[in-house]
């Protein structure tokens, strides 16, 4: 199936030219579009990735396509929802080959597959497009359909992949063997970091880092008002007095010591806006480094029960009441993420297993997906209750959540991935985790961090100043235009000739 998401953004261009730190980037991008646009008139473009929902794709998409629109490009957003099950399996499969994990075997099973559900989803779509087109294929769910596309109507297009890593690995080489035959027709492909281009593809990629966008319900900013009106919605803190806005749909639940999840407000709640905070929010998946993080959040407050290391007597304070957020989606509500469920039931073991005093301090959210509204205030409300935040992936395409946390002056610890050292410049405007896995080495790192006040602020303001001239959407859409321009032109040119 093919389904067209339709796309309602509430604000425009001029909503951010309103925002004085938003000025100059309105300006840049204007001026730019207005020569940049005149090659795609007359050619619709068509974006097409495998969920509307989860994930940075999906959070950035809706924004993509309304600024190329008001700019004056005919842009629209298309889902592919296989018809077999299996075929998410296969490109999670792929998605952790890429990212250097999991069994390089890849069959004449897996590539049946593949091709089966390619050909069914491109002859759904191949009767909307037309040669004039323009289409981009967002990672490797749809790009088998985006080859075949590509070859019988003879339509410009491009590959945007968001995941990579920067070394070969025997993993790698089977990912990118399997996928290079879907690859190579396409005209152009977008990666977030040159160290990701595989060389089959060097000479004709361009780097485009994804980008958050700051008026949206993640990441606007949040009166002490309207931050306590979400917390009190989605049940993350008590209503102790009247909020104005009614609860949200579906409230965010915390696991109790039984392993079930109950509101998050339950026996007293989390303790956002009272206790210092250390946050990890991401998909369930087992590359985001949940475990390690959870175990040296453990190691980090024994040592404090144990009396190993000396504590001054304020630092001593901030260790005992400090608590962790583990949050992420639903994971029913992830289509496209077969192993969401099971990282979360090993994760819920684990939690399990912890004495109580130490459940106490750790909570485990489950974040609804039924509104994507609410759901986004819920991510902006803990990333901006939280002294840290955490993104300790094994693998990183790049890590939006650690955008958005910069964005808010937050203080991130990053592990040392390539895509978070896209962003974070370790102890200018954040920390790198050198070895996610190094459960003690993280526990250090996050005992320090939390006693540094004076370098929590001026990570923070570092952090903003960073994204504020690197990663906003502004800047994204203008490079966008660069790149769908300069393949429309190359296509035009090349028919010239011939």
């Amino acid at each position: 199936m093919i389904q067209n998401v339709e796309v309602s953004e509430l604000f425009g261009v001029e909503n951010y030219a309103e925002q004085i730190p938003l000025q100059e980037p309105v300006r840049l991008l204007i001026d730019e579009a207005e020569s940049l646009v005149r090659s795609l008139r007359g050619r619709r473009v068509w974006m097409v990735n495998s969920t509307s929902q989860g994930g940075g794709v999906a959070e950035m998409m809706p924004k993509l396509i309304s600024l190329l629109r008001e700019l004056g490009v005919d842009a629209h957003w298309l889902v592919m929802s296989p018809s077999r099950p299996e075929f998410f399996a296969l490109t999670k499969r792929l998605h952790n080959l890429i990212h250097g994990e999991g069994d390089p075997q890849l069959g004449p099973d897996d590539r049946a597959l593949y091709d089966a559900e390619s050909r069914e989803n491109a002859e759904l779509l191949k009767g909307r497009l037309s040669p004039d087109d323009l289409l981009v294929i967002h990672d490797p769910q749809p790009l088998g359909m985006g080859a075949i596309l590509k070859q019988s109507l003879g339509l410009p297009a491009i590959f945007r992949c968001h995941i990579g890593l920067d070394e070969e690995r025997p993993q790698t080489r089977a990912a990118w063997g399997f996928l290079q035959p879907y690859a190579e027709p396409f005209d152009h492909a977008v990666f977030s970091a040159r160290e990701y281009i595989p060389g089959f593809l060097a000479g004709r990629s361009s780097v485009i880092c994804p980008a958050i966008d700051p008026l949206s319900y993640k990441n606007r900013d949040l009166s002490p008002q309207k931050l306590m009106g979400v917390l009190c919605n989605a049940r993350l803190a008590r209503e102790e007095h009247p909020v104005v806005p009614e609860p949200f749909e579906s409230c965010a639940k915390r696991l109790d010591s039984e392993g079930h999840f109950v509101p998050a407000d339950r026996d007293g709640g989390i303790g956002l806006l009272y206790r210092p905070i250390v946050t990890q929010i991401s998909r369930w998946d087992r590359l985001k480094g949940w475990k390690p993080l959870l175990d040296a959040f453990v190691e980090m407050k024994q040592r404090l029960v144990c009396g190993k290391s000396p504590f001054p007597e304020r630092h001593r304070r901030r260790m005992e009441i400090v608590r962790l957020v583990l949050a992420g989606p639903d994971p029913a509500a992830i289509a496209d993420d077969p192993e969401g469920r099971e990282v979360l039931d090993e994760l819920i073991e684990s939690y399990k297993a912890l004495p109580s005093r130490l459940q106490s301090d750790i909570a485990v959210v489950s974040l609804p997906m039924d509104s994507r509204h609410q759901n986004e205030l819920m991510v902006n409300a803990l990333q901006r209750c939280s002294g840290i935040v955490v993104q300790n992936s094994l693998r990183e395409g790049f890590g939006l959540t650690v955008t958005e946390a910069m964005w808010k002056r937050a203080t991130v610890l990053g592990s040392a991935t390539c895509g978070i050292r896209q962003q974070l410049r370790d102890g200018v405007d954040g920390r790198l985790i050198d070895d996610p896995t190094d459960s003690s080495a993280i526990a250090e790192l996050l005992d320090r961090t939390l006693e540094d006040l004076p370098g929590r602020d001026r990570l923070g303001r570092n952090a903003q100043r960073r994204v504020h001239s690197e990663f906003l959407v502004l800047t994204q859409v203008r490079r966008w235009l660069e790149v769908l321009s300069g393949c429309a032109e190359a296509i035009e040119k090349s028919e010239y000739q011939d």
